[in-house]
């Protein structure tokens, strides 16, 4: 393997970990907080809670995104939408698995995991070519 394979798994894999843990920390805070259930009892999410979190973490994946464009040796934005398609399959995976767990009033979120995540890698990676193109 040579030294740009390495840095652009590594790049991704910052994205990766960057979306990951800032929504952990967020997810647990809020928990603590009382604002959230616990995650023992994710039935009795309200579509306001739902809908706080896709907020906090499509925020979360743009930066995440960001990241690893803005770690990618080259092509940037190929780095951003390879982290996305990583991250369309893992909401796939997501929405497939707890789709029995959905209500009428909550399957709008699995859905809008889906749909969002690779505009959120788009975006991340345009954020990162536009502070190139303003600071060259």
């Amino acid at each position: 393997m040579n030294k740009n394979t390495i840095k652009s798994i590594g790049a991704v894999l910052a994205g990766f970990i960057t979306v990951f843990a800032l929504s952990v920390v967020t997810d647990t805070i809020l928990e603590k907080l009382g604002v959230f259930p616990p995650q023992n009892d994710p039935g009795s999410s309200l579509p306001w809670m739902l809908m706080l979190a896709l907020i906090y973490r499509s925020i979360y994946a743009i930066v995440g995104f960001y990241v690893a464009a803005t770690l990618a040796p080259s092509r940037p934005m190929r780095h951003a939408i390879i982290l996305g398609i990583i991250g369309l399959v893992f909401a796939i995976l997501g929405m497939i698995a707890n789709w029995d767990k959905s209500t009428a009033s909550t399957a709008w979120y699995p859905i809008s995991l889906v749909i969002l995540t690779l505009p959120c890698a788009w975006l991340g990676g345009k954020l990162r070519l536009s502070f190139e193109v303003k600071n060259s």
